[in-house]
C-alpha cells in the first residue's frame, strides 16, 4: 500500500486525525480520546498490520505532553508515526498501549517516569529509572533541578 492509500485508509478508520506532510513516512496526530480506536484497528486491520511497535516516545512540546509512537508492519513493509498529545499539565493521562503491543509496557513507564504522563490500564505503572524519592520530572522543559543543573 503506497503513502497516499494508507493516509486514506487510516483517515477512514479515524477522520479526526492531522497527517503530517514532508515526513520520510506517513506522521498523524490523533486526538487523545481516538488513540485506543486507532492502534486497535492499525493492529487488527489486514492489509494495515502494524505487528510491531518499534518504540514510543514522551515528548514535551511546551503547552502540551504526549508520546510519539512508530508502527511498523513486518508483513505490508509499511511504517506510520502517531502522536498523541495533552494539554494537561498538571495531571497527563493518555490510554495505555501495553495490552496491544507488549513491549510499551517498559516505554510507557520511561514515560511516566520522567516526563510524568500516566497510562490508564497499565498494568504496572511505577518509576523505572528514578528513586521513589525523586521529586519532579527531568525531561520536561519546565523542570529545575538545583543541585546537579547547568545553564545553556
Amino acid at each position: 500500500m503506497d503513502r497516499e492509500k494508507l493516509k486514506e485508509k487510516i483517515q477512514g478508520l479515524v477522520p479526526e486525525i492531522l497527517p503530517e506532510e514532508n515526513k520520510d513516512f506517513l506522521a498523524v496526530t490523533v486526538p487523545a480520546a481516538q488513540l485506543r480506536k486507532l492502534v486497535l484497528a492499525l493492529r487488527n486491520e489486514p492489509d494495515l498490520s502494524f505487528d510491531f511497535l518499534v518504540c514510543l516516545t514522551g515528548v514535551d512540546w511546551g503547552k502540551e505532553l504526549g508520546v510519539v509512537y512508530h508502527f511498523e508492519s513486518t508483513q505490508h513493509k509499511h511504517m506510520l508515526e502517531v502522536k498523541v498529545k495533552t494539554a494537561d499539565r498538571e495531571n497527563p493521562v493518555l490510554e495505555t498501549v501495553c495490552d496491544i503491543w507488549r513491549t510499551a509496557e517498559f516505554h510507557e513507564r520511561e514515560v511516566y517516569d520522567l516526563l510524568g504522563i500516566r497510562f490508564n490500564n497499565h498494568p504496572d505503572l511505577r518509576k523505572i529509572f528514578l528513586d521513589e524519592s525523586w521529586v519532579g520530572y527531568p525531561l520536561r522543559k519546565d523542570y529545575v533541578d538545583d543541585v546537579n543543573f547547568v545553564e545553556l
